[in-house]
């Protein structure tokens, strides 16, 4: 049986085909970071009008890769929340009008349970539960309780900008391309991370699993541009961004790592899974992973091409079809951030 997924949450659209063996059978990502790249951001209406100039070709390629042709699809999944209403709408009305055509099944998915669920492809079996699961990427960066794949709690996250979102304000002010994430990363690799010892918000708040991350780009502002310079102030040269960059990175991971093991104490869960864009970063794999052998426990992270937004995360949608279960095409989409206190995937209306 093959599974057709849709996602269209923020700016990138994808397909892809896998089967109910969660075998990925092939998977097509559209990205539009060239459109955005003049705003250092993503515009929701340029981004849901590229969805549609795109989402039918997407959607051709991977069937067309997976070998299957559109009669071969049995069940058609679409993420609905979080994101952008826009471009949710896009990859809704897509599957939609697919799965009523064929007179297949329609799933709506949880877009942040299935970053997690990428950790369950990648291992190629389930992976055991509780564990606490990171979401880190440009619109998220929360931490939860996952119960199973369909049942996931936030116990905390950013208060402010997502972790992506500080990388990319980061990258503009250093004087670095679109996305931010890739670039800080690059430019760091010449850096030296203790060259600047910028602040870790909330770190020494134990009380708390939050995040914030508004102030460390401040501080880099302030390097970068003391308080009265002039917005056209030249960005450093390139030894003094190399340092600047590593060491902003660093803050933002030890952040992150730090509520991590937090999240380890309160749960006392024996397993981290990560997922998103900023999963990608090699410094935050490396750290998570050293948490984790500290600590004793399991760690899950998908490959880097199943970190940013992809449709092959998807296959989440077979825990629900596997136990019969699936929507009526009255199905509307659920847009906005992943700040809700908790969340059950298995009902994403």
């Amino acid at each position: 049986m093959a599974l057709l997924a849709i996602e269209t949450t923020c700016d990138e659209t994808a397909a892809a085909v896998i089967t109910r063996g969660r075998e990925v059978r092939s998977s097509v990502v559209a990205s539009q970071d060239s459109l955005h790249a003049r705003w250092r951001g993503v515009v929701p209406e340029i981004a849901s009008r590229a969805h549609v100039e795109r989402i039918i070709p997407v959607i051709d390629e991977a069937v067309r890769r997976a070998g299957i042709g559109i009669e071969g699809v049995e069940a058609v999944a679409v993420a609905v929340t979080p994101g952008l209403v826009g471009s949710l709408l896009v990859g809704l009305s897509a599957a939609k009008g697919i799965a009523a055509t064929l007179g297949v099944p329609l799933v709506g998915y949880d877009h942040i349970a299935a970053h997690l669920y990428a950790c369950r492809l990648a291992h190629g079996t389930p992976v055991p539960t509780p564990l606490v699961g990171l979401v880190a990427s440009g619109g998220h960066t929360s931490l939860f309780l996952v119960r199973s794949p369909l049942e996931i709690e936030r116990l905390g996250g950013t208060i402010d900008d997502a972790a992506g979102e500080a990388f990319d304000k980061a990258a503009a002010l250093l004087g670095l391309g679109y996305p931010g994430g890739p670039e800080i990363e690059r430019c760091a690799k010449a850096g030296d991370a203790r060259a600047h010892r910028l602040p870790r918000p909330l770190v020494s708040d134990r009380e708390r699993l939050d995040l914030s991350f508004s102030g460390l780009k401040t501080a880099l502002r302030y390097l970068v541009r003391p308080p009265g310079a002039a917005n056209d102030t030249p960005p450093p040269e390139p030894r003094v961004r190399a340092d600047l960059a590593a060491s902003f990175q660093q803050a933002v991971v030890d952040c992150i790592v730090a509520k991590l093991s937090l999240a380890l104490d309160r749960t006392g869960c024996r397993g981290i899974a990560i997922g998103g864009g900023v999963a990608a970063n090699a410094l935050l794999r490396a750290s998570v992973a050293r948490l984790a052998e500290d600590r004793g426990v399991a760690v899950f992270i998908p490959p880097p091409s199943l970190c940013t937004d992809n449709a092959a995360m998807g296959a989440i949608a077979w825990e629900r079809l596997d136990r019969g279960d699936h929507d009526d095409l009255d199905l509307d989409v659920t847009p906005g951030t992943d700040r809700a206190a908790s969340r059950r995937s298995s009902s994403p209306r």
